[in-house]
Order: structure tokens, then sequence, then C-alpha cells
């Protein structure tokens, strides 16, 4: 857990994802369409990943990726972002964050 934890508070957004997830990758696309250029994390080749894996997991990320923090703050999976970009609150998390300045 210490090491998603610290992973996730280097930058303003981090995104932990699969090489193989494609909504990891549709999540990933949607930062940098808003302006965002979030850090990435692959599980798959990192070799804490499992670990990093089933830490994810019991913060309630399920399935584990994407996993999104924003600010430090874990925002939860891909449902969760895209919901938060349909009501119109995923870019102003991202501006509080400085992930963005627009």
């Amino acid at each position: 857990m210490d090491r998603v934890r610290d992973l996730a508070s280097k930058k303003a957004a981090v995104v932990f994802t699969k090489s193989s997830c494609y909504m990891c990758h549709s999540i990933t696309q949607l930062f940098y369409e808003l302006g965002a250029s979030p850090a990435v994390h692959e599980l798959d080749n990192d070799p804490y990943g499992r670990e990093m894996e089933w830490a994810i997991r019991s913060l309630g990320c399920n399935p584990s990726v994407p996993a999104v923090f924003i600010g430090g703050k874990f925002v939860g999976s891909a449902k969760d972002v895209i919901s938060l970009h349909v009501d119109g609150s995923l870019k102003q998390k991202l501006k509080d964050a400085r992930a963005i300045w627009f």
C-alpha cells in the first residue's frame, strides 16, 4: 500500500493500468484530451505490480485497473472517472490538483 500511495502522490494525476486493458487506455486518453498528462504505471510491467494490485483492490477498486488518483487522493475506477466527467466535476478536480490550468 505504501508504494501505491507514494507513486500516487508524486504527480497531480496518476493512473494504475495494465498494458492489455482497453478501459485503462480509454481513461488515460480522456485525461490527455482534457489537457492532463498523468503518470501511468502499468502493473503488469512492474516488479511490484502484483502487490500494488492487491493494495488497489483493498481500496475498493474492483476490477483493480484502471485505478485513478488525483491530487494524491483515490478517485476510483473507470466508472467513477466517467461519472465525474459526465457530471462535469472531473475537469475541476484536475484543476484543483494542478494537473491542468485551463
